[in-house]
């Protein structure tokens, strides 16, 4: 039997002491405070009309920007049902179109049906909601939410899933 130290004892014991005070008090303040405080973290984005659903062909890219001037995307209706695709037929989707690697901007493939980055090869797939393929990337590209308005065939940007290149906020 190994014998411990009177000064690690106090160490060990402290500590294990502590602990189930720690987690009482958490759950003292826990009950005092809001259930869910803001943090800031749900952003109000400006709904914007893009395009009438009409009026989109297949497989080519439509551009616009979103949610500000400053950040170009594009919208494309795929020509088959796609995951988080809105319209009529669940095809239309939309991306930004800034490499979440380094910012250059994205060229939309036809033939593949892929974002390719022209800076350091990233490939995103935009019929799996931006999946990053290959390249230097490390993210899916950031998607543009949209909705789809049945009576109109309006398709409107109503929010952002991901970081848009070179924001702390996607909404300054």
């Amino acid at each position: 039997m190994s014998k411990i130290s009177r000064r690690n004892f106090l160490k060990s014991s402290g500590a294990a002491a502590a602990i189930p005070l720690m987690g009482a008090a958490g759950n003292v303040l826990a009950k005092e405070k809001d259930p869910l405080p803001n943090t800031g973290m749900n952003l109000d984005y400006p709904q914007t009309t893009i395009t009438n659903s009409s009026q989109l062909p297949v497989n080519k890219a439509v551009s616009f920007n979103y949610p500000d001037n400053k950040s170009p995307c594009v919208l494309l209706r795929m020509g088959h049902p796609v995951s988080g695709g809105v319209g009529p037929d669940s095809d239309i989707v939309a991306y930004s179109i800034l490499c979440n690697h380094m910012g250059c901007p994205l060229k939309y493939d036809s033939t593949s049906r892929t974002f390719k980055c022209g800076c350091h090869f990233s490939i995103f797939d935009s019929e799996k909601t931006g999946k990053m393929v290959t390249g230097q990337a490390t993210e899916n590209l950031p998607r543009i939410l949209l909705s789809y308005d049945k009576v109109s065939g309006d398709i409107r940007a109503i929010g952002v899933d991901g970081l848009i290149f070179g924001r702390q906020a996607n909404v300054l």
